[in-house]
């Protein structure tokens, strides 16, 4: 493995990565032991990793249904600096971590720290959380992963993105990059699953 051999983005890519699955590993386990955030945090941030990793990473990583393996679709370089077998759990990670809980955490300081707004639906609080995570998802395609994503790759049928690569139109194209519909699909799925889920549990545990 020879880092002299990445490139400024790919540098970035795997600075990227990292943090964004390992920072929130540590920071959110270790403010749950201190009590310095709510009981359900842990919890929700571990099933959210699961549904991620299950509802599309796993299948996007190995290409496991008519689609390309990771390993296909990026520098060589990469694959040994971020390896196949965790290359799909990082990215898990970073959804549940970095994404899914900065998310909710953002959204609650910009909605003014308001207790209901996790325990009965909220139109603005829904509409600002599809914003952010659309825009994060196709702010990390456009930068970070335009050319595991470039055209004539194919990502695998996944159960959060259940159209595959059957039907997968180029959605726009921005500097000779592109934006899919089977990789904007999770997330927009994703967006009502995990705020319905969150009002649910919170709900229940009131």
């Amino acid at each position: 493995m020879n880092l002299e051999n990445l490139t400024f983005e790919q540098m970035r890519l795997v600075i990227v990565v990292y943090t964004s699955a390992l920072l929130p590993l540590i920071v959110i386990p270790l403010l749950h032991r201190r009590q310095l955030i709510p009981a359900w945090v842990l919890p929700f941030y571990t099933v959210v990793f699961l549904v991620c990793a299950i509802g599309w990473e796993l299948w996007f990583n190995y290409g496991l249904v008519a689609g390309d393996s990771v390993n296909i679709r990026r520098a060589e370089v990469l694959n040994q600096i971020i390896p196949l077998h965790i290359n799909g759990l990082l990215n898990s990670l970073a959804d549940a971590g970095t994404i899914c809980c900065g998310s909710l955490l953002f959204v609650w300081l910009v909605m003014g720290r308001q207790r209901t707004i996790y325990r009965q639906w909220n139109w603005r609080v829904f509409t600002l959380l599809g914003v952010i995570f659309m825009g994060q998802n196709i702010m990390v395609e456009m930068f970070l992963y335009h050319d595991q994503l470039a055209e004539g790759t194919r990502l695998s049928w996944a159960p959060l993105s259940p159209l595959g690569p059957w039907f997968d139109p180029i959605l726009f194209e921005f500097n000779d990059r592109t934006i899919r519909l089977s990789s904007q699909l999770p997330w927009l799925i994703m967006t009502p699953l995990i705020y319905g889920a969150l009002i649910k549990v919170l709900n229940r545990s009131a």
